[in-house]
């Protein structure tokens, strides 16, 4: 496993990372964050795959256009 997150200041060892990797994960990050402030994301009400994924989608959506237009 290579790491990803780098450490702390105070470490003396400093463990090298990769700064884009970790900004890529960052982003997944935040991402599945946002996802989960829809309470049908998050607690996984529909049944079937198609319907979650839709309802994936559509979250996926929405978020991406708020990020987009700005506060």
């Amino acid at each position: 496993m290579e790491a990803v997150i780098p450490s702390i200041a105070r470490r003396k060892p400093m463990i090298p990372y990769d700064r884009e990797a970790y900004r890529q994960r960052n982003l997944i990050e935040r991402m599945f964050a946002r996802l989960k402030d829809f309470r049908r994301i998050a607690t996984r009400y529909d049944k079937l795959a198609r319907n979650f994924l839709a309802g994936m989608l559509l979250a996926a959506a929405i978020t991406w256009s708020s990020i987009e237009s700005g506060p």
